[in-house]
């Protein structure tokens, strides 16, 4: 598969739910100090034709962002994500079925085909460094299709420990679920709680069991004091910046399509929250980000 040819479109996603965009392409902001990783990407999700995958990886350069982690969450995803990492230097993959994912492929009968394609993909290239994202979503997924969706992320912790990848959870209205569940499969040595949502409260009871917290710029709206709080309470060496790309642009362009030459907007938010020096915090979440993601590429 060309990694020139998206799997998924925003735009039509968005178009059968009603929302409407802008789609002007934010300005380039100024560049970073010193580079840091985009921890979680979807460069495969199109958002019409605004940018390709090579110009989102050479804008992202150009600001400080020069190495991206492509997360495929459904089979196409997935194995465009290993494609993609096979293809360009500046990117490694993480592969699994989305928590939404897996009931539909559960109501199909194709869900144990899915996962064992995924640990296959996960051993595909050394440049697949994580399984992910997986975990639990109980905002779009309802009570019939939640047993699904945690035994699948319970395959996907496993398939992390005895492949030693990195664990990418992803975790809406579903705190106290996601913790259970890894309380009693047992964490990973390295998993990252993706697009951190939680208050300060919930950031220590992760820290606590040894997670990275990785804040998109969801970090910077109005309404996200808490997020902001728990970010205020995190130890600098377990901060992780994304962008989720194409989704959650960080103000002052919310709403608009997200790509990682945008992280240096949400890295220094960051800054101020925590009180910190811009390169000093950029060294760190640099550094940070290797070590969540088994080493430099």
């Amino acid at each position: 598969m060309s990694t020139g040819e998206p799997t998924r479109s925003r735009a039509a996603t968005e178009e059968k739910s009603g929302a409407r965009r802008d789609r002007e392409r934010p300005p380039a902001p100024e560049p970073l100090p010193h580079p840091v990783v985009d921890n979680h990407c979807h460069l495969d999700i199109a958002d019409g034709d605004w940018i390709s995958t090579e110009d989102a990886i050479a804008a992202a350069a150009a600001v400080g962002v020069r190495r991206i982690v492509q997360i495929g969450c459904d089979l196409p995803g997935a194995r465009w994500a290993v494609q993609a990492a096979a293809d360009h230097d500046a990117l490694v993959a993480g592969v699994a079925l989305h928590p939404n994912e897996a009931p539909r492929l559960a109501a199909t009968g194709d869900l144990e085909a899915a996962l064992e394609e995924i640990e296959r993909l996960a051993q595909a290239h050394d440049k697949v460094r994580a399984v992910g994202e997986t975990g639990l979503d109980t905002f779009r997924t309802g009570d019939d299709g939640r047993a699904v969706q945690e035994e699948s992320f319970r395959r996907h912790v496993d398939i992390a420990k005895r492949l030693g990848k990195t664990l990418v959870i992803h975790d809406r209205d579903a705190h106290d679920d996601v913790l259970r569940v890894l309380d009693e499969e047992g964490a990973p040595e390295r998993w990252v709680m993706h697009c951190f949502s939680g208050d300060a409260d919930f950031a220590r009871r992760c820290l606590d069991r040894g997670a990275f917290l990785s804040f998109a710029g969801t970090v910077t709206f109005k309404n996200a004091q808490p997020l902001r709080d728990a970010l205020a309470i995190t130890p600098v060496d377990r901060v992780l910046v994304e962008t989720d790309a194409p989704y959650l642009t960080p103000t002052p362009y919310r709403g608009r399509p997200n790509a990682s030459y945008l992280v240096p907007l949400t890295v220094r938010a960051m800054a101020e929250v925590l009180g910190a020096d811009l390169e000093t915090l950029c060294r760190t979440i640099d550094a940070t980000t290797e070590t969540a993601f088994g080493g430099a590429w």
